[in-house]
């Protein structure tokens, strides 16, 4: 078995952690360190950070400037994190800033990254009922499960994948859109895709059906609510070996259709995992902030639907006036990099 490579920046003890890694790695071949240094290639890592009661860590500080700076690289790797907090506030900030920060350094995640242990680990409730396990136990069986996923993760190839790209732009004036449109160019008939457009009021929002509910419709394909989502969308996610989302940034936020799809994709989730499908995006900007924009698809779709993220899975730009992103400078070689990352992670 691969030598599992567990990073624990250290800002003083965490003995409830520290018990829970003792037995979710039992057994298990690993090294431990408190940090990391230079390149590292071809890896599984497991994260384990402690949120504290106030989300500050002085080693993981250290070691976000590290991968941000680009002094750390991980080329090739496979990761996953645990974070534990002492209070109900900042694990789920933590380990978004912590993913965002090492997939852009190299590093791919599992579909369901995040072992999360608020201070009171209530949000263990369901997963302990479930199990018949008290919250503890059930935070310790949830460790041993990420673990067996980060070892034995291999991202599906396929011959010609099927790419499901869901936007809600104008493709007169979206700087978005035409980003992606150049992607496709250079995609060429490598892959077939299936684009789906939500705008104009085409997708009603979850308004939080019960759990039967949802799930009874779930498993015959659909959802109350009825409209785009499950005409067209959940057929083509059913098929789709990565979903695109095209995501304009205006407000440090997804715009609502968008999150109404993500929202509508629950009924589906119910009876279709989706850990064989990758996550990509891009992101454009008028002004500032890509990042809190790409960290809302992590959290929402791999860390919450379960699709695994590859390498460097946003393209993040900034460019206000339509047309203008084209003409952005050095665009045409990240243009280049990124449509050669998406073929090197879904084709043979």
């Amino acid at each position: 078995m691969e030598k599992l490579l567990v990073i624990v920046p250290r800002d003083g003890e965490n003995l409830r952690m520290d018990s829970v890694l003792r037995l979710a790695l039992s057994g298990v071949p690993h090294e431990r360190a408190e940090s990391l240094e230079g390149p590292v290639e071809r890896r599984r890592i497991l994260f384990a950070l402690s949120a504290g009661g106030d989300g500050v860590n002085a080693g993981y500080t250290a070691l976000l400037r590290r991968l941000r700076r680009g002094y750390v690289t991980l080329e090739g790797c496979v990761g996953g994190l645990i974070v534990d907090g002492e209070s109900e506030l900042y694990t789920k900030s933590m380990a978004t800033e912590m993913v965002f920060a090492a997939n852009r350094a190299g590093c791919a995640f599992v579909g369901r990254p995040l072992v999360e242990a608020t201070g009171s680990l209530s949000n263990f409730t369901v997963l302990a009922r479930l199990g018949s396990l008290n919250l503890l136990e059930a935070y310790r069986e949830s460790a041993g499960q990420l673990i067996g996923r980060i070892l034995s993760f291999a991202p599906p190839r396929q011959s010609h994948p099927e790419l499901l790209t869901l936007h809600a732009s104008s493709h007169k004036t979206s700087n978005t859109v035409a980003l992606w449109e150049s992607l496709k160019g250079r995609l060429g008939e490598k892959m077939a895709w299936k684009e789906v457009g939500l705008r104009n009021g085409s997708v009603v929002d979850c308004s939080g059906c019960p759990y039967t509910m949802c799930l009874h419709f779930g498993e015959r394909g659909g959802c109350f609510y009825g409209g785009v989502m499950v005409e067209e969308v959940y057929p083509a996610l059913r098929r789709a070996d990565a979903l695109v989302m095209l995501c304009p940034n205006y407000n440090d936020a997804l715009s609502a259709n968008l999150t109404a799809s993500i929202n509508r994709m629950t009924a589906l989730y119910r009876t279709v995992q989706f850990y064989d499908k990758a996550l990509y995006a891009v992101v454009v900007s008028g002004y500032s902030g890509g990042d809190i924009v790409a960290r809302q698809l992590i959290s929402a779709l791999c860390m919450n639907k379960s699709f695994y993220l590859p390498p460097r899975f946003a393209l993040l730009e900034t460019a206000n006036d339509a047309g203008t992103a084209l003409s952005l400078p050095g665009i045409e070689r990240r243009l280049d990099g990124f449509a050669e990352g998406m073929a090197a992670q879904l084709l043979p």
